[in-house]
């Protein structure tokens, strides 16, 4: 028999796991979301979530709550009677009673290897640390913070070219198929439940606006993972005169250079946008964007705007 389950997500990463447990065949009774958000030059349209969206597709009932403070907002969870609650980056930290307010619980998936980066910005943090390996995880909530049993765990390898919107799609895809093979491990009564370890434990704290700007002092390898850890939203950042007139400039991609220096960090060595960090050692910035501007490699940002050898950015 099929499971009855209450999907809980909101954006467009928790859309491959609704997709598929609906193609699995469980009946989805429900699914919250976060309520529509302003959005547009202005402000002024209201914009559903890419969960609603897409439940509504399939004309799945879907429910918007702010919070679950209400009495009756936990009443109309619990009188759905379903097996199960999925949760994947639902964006509320959820009540006891909501946390057993159906008949085995509720299964989050998480983008990381837990007991590391519990949090936020699981995958944010893991480039921005340089770790090599990351991935997905099935858990039984409880309420802590990402502390629960886990289930299943699908690992996924982390090169040094890749940002966080790349590891972000391949995590989204994979959550999908895994948190599928959990719900039929559960429905067959063989799931299995582990404590997650004692030791290692990290918080991927959410990503604050001062810290994305780049600091060139670093080594070059912190620097060049921040980039990609940031990108390609909020994404890192400097500042670069133009006419006169500081202007910030998101760096959306860059690699190590083989080149040394003993010149100040943040001093473009050469015609390439290759940057002195302060280990002496390098990086390349090779796309950018500048504000209100279109991604661009590094080759035609120059063209727009020069940037010429011993220019210091910052």
């Amino acid at each position: 028999m099929a499971l009855r389950i209450i999907f809980m997500g909101t954006p467009d990463f928790s859309v491959p796991t609704l997709e598929a447990l609906a193609s699995a065949g469980h009946e989805i009774v429900a699914v919250y979301s976060q309520p529509p958000r302003p959005a547009g030059r202005r402000g002024l349209e209201l914009v559903k979530s890419p969960v609603q969206q897409a439940a509504e597709k399939r004309g799945i009932p879907v429910r918007t709550p702010v919070n679950f403070r209400e009495e009756a907002d936990r009443a109309a969870f619990r009188a759905l009677n379903a097996d199960v609650a999925v949760v994947v980056a639902y964006g509320l930290l959820l009540p006891e009673a909501i946390l057993t307010g159906t008949r085995l619980g509720c299964y989050n998936g998480h983008a990381s290897l837990l007991p590391r980066w519990r949090g936020a910005a699981p995958i944010q943090r893991a480039i921005m640390a340089g770790d090599t390996e990351t991935g997905m995880m099935v858990m039984k909530m409880d309420k802590g913070l990402d502390t629960g049993l886990v289930a299943l765990t699908r690992r996924v390898a982390i090169s040094d070219t890749m940002t966080a919107g790349e590891l972000h799609d391949v995590l989204m895809q994979a959550g999908g198929g895994l948190m599928a093979e959990a719900m039929a491990k559960l429905e067959a009564g063989d799931l299995p439940l582990t404590p997650q370890a004692e030791g290692g434990v990290l918080y991927a704290a959410k990503i604050d606006k001062a810290e994305t700007r780049i600091d060139f002092s670093r080594p070059a390898g912190d620097v060049h993972n921040h980039i990609r850890g940031l990108s390609p939203f909020p994404g890192a950042w400097f500042e670069l005169s133009v006419a006169g007139k500081p202007e910030r400039v998101k760096v959306l991609a860059s690699e190590r250079s083989s080149e040394t220096t003993a010149k100040p960090a943040g001093t473009v060595l050469d015609g390439r946008l290759t940057v002195a960090c302060g280990d002496g050692a390098a990086v390349r910035l090779v796309r950018l964007q500048k504000a209100g501007g279109k991604p661009l490699d590094a080759a035609d940002f120059l063209r727009g705007t020069p940037v010429p050898a011993g220019e210091v950015l910052a």
